[in-house]
């Protein structure tokens, strides 16, 4: 086989990244850690957009911040050009401009809720109720208000005074490069508060809460939706998975757009 042959076989895996730095190189460690090989060469070929300047997404959905779609379908076509195939986008909270981007960048777009939702749906026993960590901005945009009620689950949030003082603060911490007791502590907390309202799994529904909440830290599973992304890239590449992946909404099939 030559080599042009062996380069014209299979995906090459697009992350859209830098939303935070530490949350991209994570995602990429949690995408090879899910890809079952025995060498290099049975791992995915990857092309990483990391642009740390995309505008704050959070800040952009409440109002107070520009708009990152430029950022986003600028990043989208770099990796195009570099021959990704698919994309994908390890930040919760941009999912909420994937809907701006999804018919502009000329490839597929694995959504990263939507995967997680379905994931939920799979677990037993049986997931009825779920809580949530994630930033203001996903929260807000109610990105996973809509994906777990259209398959059923309840959506369970920290109050405003514990996203703000728990949540947020832990985020921005690990975002600074702080991760230490203090942000584990207000993460588990928090999560504690939700499964005293009836969760029975939490979602780390931010890329940067699994880098300050270890899952032995919650008393119920920790679900963490840039792993399952990881794993549904590697469904979705390998021929062995694909009649395994099953897109039913999670993934965005576009046309490329001039």
């Amino acid at each position: 086989m030559t080599i042009d042959n062996r380069m014209a076989d299979g995906e090459i895996i697009g992350i859209l990244g830098g939303m935070g730095p530490a949350a991209t190189a994570d995602f990429y460690a949690k995408l090879v850690a899910a890809t079952p090989g025995t060498g290099d060469q049975d791992h995915l070929r990857t092309v990483i957009w990391s642009d740390p300047t995309i505008p704050d997404r959070t800040e952009a959905l409440l109002g107070g911040g520009p708009d990152p779609t430029p950022w986003l379908l600028h990043g989208g076509r770099v990796l195009r050009e570099a021959g990704a195939t698919v994309i994908a986008i390890p930040c919760n909270t941009a999912h909420a401009f994937v809907p701006r981007i999804a018919g502009h960048v000329g490839l597929p777009i694995v959504h990263m809720i939507g995967e997680t939702a379905r994931h939920l749906t799979a677990l037993r026993p049986r997931i009825h109720t779920v809580g949530l960590l994630a930033t203001t901005g996903t929260v807000r945009a109610g990105l996973y208000q809509e994906r777990l009620e259209s398959v059923g689950i309840r959506l369970v949030l920290p109050d405003a005074a514990a996203q703000d003082a728990e949540v947020m603060a832990a985020i921005h911490a690990v975002k600074a490069g702080t991760r230490d007791d203090t942000a584990t502590a207000l993460l588990a907390r928090a999560a504690h508060r939700l499964t005293e309202q009836g969760a029975q799994a939490v979602i780390a529904g931010c890329t940067e809460i699994p880098l300050g909440l270890p899952a032995d830290a919650v008393a119920v599973p920790l679900v963490d939706p840039a792993l399952v992304l990881a794993r549904a890239l590697v469904r979705r590449a390998r021929p062995a998975g694909t009649a395994e992946r099953d897109d039913g909404g999670a993934m965005y099939r576009t046309q490329y757009v001039t």
